[in-house]
């Protein structure tokens, strides 16, 4: 099993470096054609949303859409997929930040019944959320 950082999927998605690019390539290719088994973490996909907004300035569709690239990597194993592909999908049709997008599918995901922020905002989205 090989771990997969942040900057692989980078290379990967962005070919921004060629030899990179390949090198990613290469592994994911592998793993797809089950040769190779990786998997990341919910961390990594934290980060790939930072790089993307903050260092690469994508706006919110276009970090929403590789991330779901990303999700779609089913060959890739993500403890936390599911919870993340709701929480992308929230953040690609809402106001919020990822952090809140996932913490709110996260809630919901294990079945919480209440919602406890000072985030008036938030409060209103978790509360209807929570209870339907």
């Amino acid at each position: 099993m090989i771990f997969v950082d942040t900057n692989y999927f980078l290379r990967f998605l962005l070919s921004d470096i060629v030899s990179q690019h390949n090198e990613a390539k290469t592994l994911f290719f592998d793993a797809a054609e089950g040769k190779t088994s990786v998997f990341t973490s919910t961390i990594v996909i934290f980060e790939l949303y930072w790089v993307l907004t903050s260092f690469y300035g994508k706006n919110k569709k276009e970090v929403a859409s590789i991330l779901e690239n990303v999700l779609a990597m089913h060959f890739v194993r993500i403890e936390e997929r599911e919870i993340l592909k709701n929480a992308v999908t929230f953040y690609g049709i809402s106001t919020f930040d990822l952090e809140d997008a996932y913490n709110i599918s996260y809630a919901k995901a294990k079945g919480m019944k209440e919602f406890k922020t000072f985030d008036k905002k938030l409060q209103r989205v978790t509360s209807a959320s929570l209870k339907g």
